[in-house]
């Protein structure tokens, strides 16, 4: 048996296909989309989106369109989503997937070599979610794009 954890993300009303292409064009994969119109559910855009997927090589993110109203109870971050990478291979993708993220966005803490021994870093991207980073890499290793 096989347990994981999907981070499913809500967005502001329409928000969603637009994220999730974004995101399409930085990790790859597949997405798919159910419309609440798809499902009948009343009192919502039919074009509006009920739950996607994105399928990447490495990870799975789901999201929705907010209920109506849903905005005004999320306050601050509504969910930090956390890349942990070890070794050299995975090094030049996630330092990548960073700076993808960080346009349009904001860098919260610039990926750099931190105390407890890891690259690590953190940005708000352009749909108001915040991703970190935290890459251990072999002794000597320093990411090519920074």
């Amino acid at each position: 048996m096989s347990i994981s954890l999907v981070p499913y993300l809500n967005f502001p009303s329409g928000g969603t296909r637009a994220a999730f292409e974004h995101y399409r064009s930085i990790f790859g994969g597949e997405v798919n989309y159910l419309t609440f119109g798809d499902t009948g559910v009343p009192d919502m855009p039919a074009d509006g989106i009920m739950h996607a997927r994105l399928v990447s090589d490495s990870f799975t993110l789901m999201a929705s369109d907010a209920q109506p109203g849903a905005e005004d109870t999320w306050g601050g971050t509504r969910v930090y989503l956390a890349f942990m990478a070890e070794g050299a291979e995975d090094a030049d993708t996630v330092v990548g997937w960073f700076a993808a993220l960080a346009v349009g966005g904001s860098v919260g803490v610039p990926l750099a070599m931190q105390g407890w021994g890891s690259f690590y870093g953190d940005v708000k991207d352009a749909f108001g979610i915040e991703w970190m980073v935290n890459l251990t890499a072999p002794e000597g290793w320093a990411p090519s794009l920074l």
